[in-house]
């Protein structure tokens, strides 16, 4: 039977002085950070360990996501959100805090907030009005679909595959998703496709006829996070449902995907973190060749290189964050700087987390009492940030564009 771990020190509370955000920012964090101290942390090991299938969902938890009112800071009120100042910042420290103990959960949440939710404000008034106060409740889970078997990192009009038609008043959608995050179980998608040669973002009911779900992917760590294949085969799409403009679509796609960054790299922030927490504390108590292992500089130093750029990341993914707030789609060159940077500290250190913690941090369950660690879960969690919303060498060619130019870097 597994042991209910006890959880560490906060050592941000003590490391990291805050001053950026906003007084209504902090108070979000303090909030959130209750919530999954009081929600999150009890079930992370045992949701983020199952096996995939939509029965795995954390359904439990996400209802109290919304009942918690969690899934309405992004969103003004005119959507039926809290109506925030700093949306984008409180949604940033939103996600740290849920990753903290739960990547999946933080995917969960920036896929279903984030991207689906983001790409639904670009709706018409009648879509806005029909799905989010489901998606605020918590009632529907959304999701977002760009990437196909063979056009992921190239979002091209070449490359894209899944093509509508426009026949009268419907767009007839065909064409093949892939590694489409929340799919299984959700109930609407925000879609990229191809019309006249031009791409464009639709949103579809996956209750419609021709909408088919494929399997759960099996993946080597962020399990609750369900992904599949998603196949349309002359799925009717209202023309109501286009997000933003016909044949803009790419444009909304990446406003979508660079708040996601901002994202994704607090969870890399969220999982550096705890890392670090547990490193802290089992260096402190744990012991070799007489004395604590703290006490050898090797590790001292270490821990020091790791709270400074934990500090570094923080501070990157809230400026791209607050930069949104001030009304900038684009924030960049930070929103690249923060998701290459802050899910590489969240990679390399959980790298170091199995190292400190040796053997024991290689296991997933210790079979004399049931014992587990959260470096090892982490270490298989923290990959695939390194990889989704645009892997860390796009994230390094906007950073060189912004600084050498689009027409030298291409």
């Amino acid at each position: 039977m597994e042991r209910v771990r006890a959880l560490p020190q906060r050592m941000a509370e003590t490391l990291y002085h805050d001053m950026l955000m906003p007084d209504e920012v902090k108070a979000i964090r303090a909030e959130v950070r209750a919530f999954a101290e009081r929600e999150v942390a009890p079930v992370a090991h045992e949701i983020g360990q199952r096996e995939e299938s939509v029965e795995a969902f954390p359904w439990p938890l996400f209802r109290k996501m919304g009942e918690a009112g969690l899934f309405a800071i992004p969103y003004g009120k005119e959507n039926g959100g809290r109506g925030l100042e700093h949306r984008a910042a409180a949604t940033a420290v939103t996600i740290e805090e849920l990753a903290y103990f739960s990547n999946s959960v933080a995917a969960i949440y920036d896929v279903h907030c984030i991207l689906a939710g983001h790409a639904l404000e670009f709706a018409s008034d009648e879509v806005r009005a029909r799905w989010f106060p489901k998606l605020i409740a918590g009632e529907i889970v959304g999701s977002f679909a760009t990437s196909e078997p063979d056009a992921s990192t190239d979002l091209s009009v070449k490359a894209l595959r899944t093509v509508g038609e426009v026949t009268g008043d419907r767009i007839l959608l065909n064409g093949r998703k892939r590694w489409i995050t929340n799919s299984p179980v959700a109930r609407f998608m925000a879609v990229l496709c191809r019309i006249d040669n031009a791409m464009t973002m639709v949103l579809v009911d996956l209750k419609s006829p021709g909408v088919r779900i494929g399997t759960p992917d099996k993946k080597l760590g962020n399990r609750a996070q369900l992904t599949a294949d998603v196949y349309f085969e002359n799925v009717e799409v209202p023309l109501g449902n286009v997000l933003g403009k016909a044949g803009q679509g790419l444009r909304v796609a990446l406003a979508t995907l660079t708040y996601g960054r901002v994202g994704i790299a607090a969870t890399g922030v969220g999982m550096a973190q705890s890392v670090f927490d547990e490193c802290t504390r089992h260096l402190r108590s744990r012991e070799a060749f007489g004395k604590k292992i703290g006490a050898f500089q090797w590790w001292q130093f270490k821990m020091a290189e790791r709270a400074t750029e934990i500090e570094n990341a923080r501070n990157l993914y809230s400026k791209a964050a607050l930069r949104m707030d001030q009304g900038i789609e684009f924030p960049e060159p930070e929103a690249a700087m923060a998701k290459y940077y802050a899910t590489q500290v969240a990679a390399e250190f959980a790298r170091d987390g199995i190292q400190v913690f040796g053997g024991y941090g290689f296991v997933r369950e210790l079979g004399a009492d049931g014992s587990t660690f959260k470096v090892e879960e982490v270490y298989r969690d923290s990959k695939i940030a390194e990889i989704y919303e645009g892997t860390n060498e796009i994230q390094k060619l906007v950073i060189a564009r912004a600084i050498l130019g689009k027409d030298l870097t291409g």
